[in-house]
């Protein structure tokens, strides 16, 4: 279990937000922390610690009046650490590459492959071909409704028709380096993980899986590694330190690190 840490960036500031509360009227959402420093002091502070892998989100749409300077926060945490972090938001085949040119690892995409209620394998292919296999991550944020978790796009403010399932796993899979999973309706609330969600991606474990969302204790961090069979890294926001919370950044470190197991790829 790898720590994968986070830079969420929404209207040009470095934040934690409860997730299912981002709506693009307005550029809202519930807040739990705003802080006072820039990307790019996040980026160090992983870049010192040699971890890799995190994921920089960009929450305002393209269309937001807040958009570029949202972008430009993310770019200053890209240069800041070269190769040690992931961007998402807004990506699609015609930028893609532009990002990995400023120096993130791999790009991370959710809206631009679940059109219209469902995976979309010509833009999949497209972005495939634009940046390598090597340096794609999909996004399978999702929901639950009724019968399982099902994905959602758009700053996860629309459900999809997918499912997350064993067989959706090993379909996308061909095409992407690794899965970034947000359980959207306990993200930034600390409120304890999605055990059910977690019990699904633990069965799996073929490549690189991050679980994010609902983390606020230690005892959680055991049970995902638990119910996940230690094939999930984690990520930690509102309950980290680093974000207003009470988890000790340097000791989440310490304890995933005493705990990692290295998938086979």
């Amino acid at each position: 279990m790898e720590f994968r840490p986070c830079i969420d960036i929404h209207n040009g500031k470095v934040k934690q937000i409860v997730g299912g509360s981002l709506e693009d009227q307005g550029d809202a959402a519930d807040e739990n922390f705003v802080s006072n420093q820039d990307g790019a002091f996040f980026a160090n502070l992983y870049k010192r610690e040699g971890i890799k892998g995190g994921h920089i989100i960009l929450l305002n749409a393209v269309s937001s009046e807040y958009y570029e300077a949202t972008k430009q926060q993310a770019l200053n945490a890209l240069h800041a650490y070269p190769g040690g972090l992931q961007i998402g938001g807004g990506i699609n085949a015609e930028n893609a590459a532009s990002f990995l040119k400023e120096g993130a690892s791999h790009v991370i995409v959710t809206s631009y492959v679940f059109k219209d209620g469902m995976v979309n394998y010509e833009n999949l292919n497209a972005i495939c071909q634009a940046v390598g296999k090597e340096h794609l991550v999909l996004d399978l944020s999702c929901r639950f409704r009724e019968d399982g978790y099902y994905i959602v796009t758009d700053r996860w403010q629309k459900f999809t028709n997918e499912k997350v399932t064993l067989k959706l796993l090993d379909d996308l899979s061909q095409y992407c380096d690794e899965f970034l999973i947000h359980a959207v309706d306990v993200e930034g609330k600390a409120s304890g993980i999605e055990e059910e969600l977690v019990k699904v991606l633990g069965e799996w474990g073929k490549i690189p899986v991050t679980y994010a969302g609902g983390v606020h204790n230690f005892e959680d961090l055991e049970k995902l590694r638990q119910l996940g069979k230690n094939h999930l890294n984690v990520t930690i926001g509102s309950a980290l330190d680093l974000f207003g919370g009470t988890m000790e950044y340097e000791h989440v470190i310490e304890y995933c690190r005493q705990r990692e197991t290295k998938l086979d790829r």
